[in-house]
């Protein structure tokens, strides 16, 4: 076991690598410069700003600068947003952003889980086709693109909820509801597999021969086996939940990493985009690192295969 998490954790320190480097290369074929935008500063004083954040550096001389800071934990400070420390603006714009996603994502599974359970039990009937497009509509639709119906119909329209904004509850309501409906139509598609082949298992049957009651067959034995494949979809889950909120958050004018990762593109704010890029790719590593060592507990097949590797 111990080899096993060694060699993923290794996996997980070169895909970083990677993904930095990757980054770091592409954002400076963008056109343009973070001063691009500034006509009124005086060319002597942005020439010394290029010359404060190395920006006047050959390109690999600017890398290696970079990584020898990332070694020592430091982000650097914000080209545009007055200087602030990039590491600053992540932790605050964090909090945000995990409300609405931990929000988002504990609604949709309990919504999937009542779906795919009610489907799996009317296996052919009007749940289980209701189930079905609700799975299809929520793969098929993008949150950005649920938001701006929900924005439309719920807000604008029916003026029912905030369309935007930061304050109270009620505005964390819309932007959680369009990240949840990828969850609830995985975890219910999930669910339903899951319960409609266990409920064909001859256990099942025994079961019922032995008297057992409806809610304890379901709820003890079913649905307690069809969960565990469901339950390692949850890394991936919560993995697409803190991707999918950068636009959605930009939708709703949601003080959260979303914005600052779009409006870093927008100004070349070089600092800020790396530092947006290495948080949510540690984020992503780290869940899906936990998630094989999980797999390695759950079945020891997979640690011999990773070990072999």
């Amino acid at each position: 076991m111990i080899k096993y998490t060694l060699t993923r954790l290794g996996y997980m320190i070169v895909t970083l690598w990677i993904i930095v480097t990757a980054t770091f290369f592409l954002m400076h074929s963008l056109p343009g410069t973070p001063l691009q935008n500034e006509e009124k500063l005086p060319p002597l004083i942005r020439d010394q700003i290029m010359e404060t954040y190395g920006l006047n550096d050959p390109l690999p001389v600017q890398y290696m600068n970079f990584l020898g800071r990332l070694v020592q934990g430091d982000l650097g400070k914000s080209l545009t947003y007055d200087g602030r420390s990039v590491t600053e603006m992540l932790l605050e714009g964090f909090q945000a952003s995990s409300f609405i996603g931990m929000q988002a994502l504990v609604f949709g599974v309990v919504v999937g889980l009542f779906l795919g359970v009610a489907a799996a039990l009317r296996h052919g009937g009007l749940l289980d086709n209701i189930a079905t497009i609700v799975a299809v509509a929520g793969v098929s639709i993008p949150s950005f693109v649920m938001a701006g119906l929900l924005s439309y119909w719920v807000g604008v329209k029916w003026q029912l909820l905030p369309t935007a904004l930061w304050g109270t509850y009620e505005h964390t309501i819309l932007p959680s509801l369009s990240l949840s409906f990828f969850v609830i139509a995985q975890m219910s598609r999930y669910i339903r597999t899951e319960m409609v082949e266990v409920l064909d298992q001859d256990y099942m049957k025994t079961a019922k021969a032995k008297g057992l009651g409806r809610q304890a067959i379901i709820f003890r034995h079913a649905l307690r086996n069809a969960l565990i494949p469901a339950v390692t979809v949850l890394g991936p889950l919560a993995v697409n939940i803190i991707t999918g909120s950068l636009v959605v958050e930009t939708i709703f004018a949601i003080p959260g990493i979303g914005e600052f990762f779009v409006q870093s593109i927008q100004v070349n704010d070089y600092t800020l985009i790396m530092g947006v890029t290495i948080f949510y790719a540690v984020l992503i590593l780290v869940t899906i690192f936990v998630v094989d060592i999980l797999y390695g507990i759950i079945d020891p097949r997979i640690r011999l295969a990773g070990a072999r590797e």
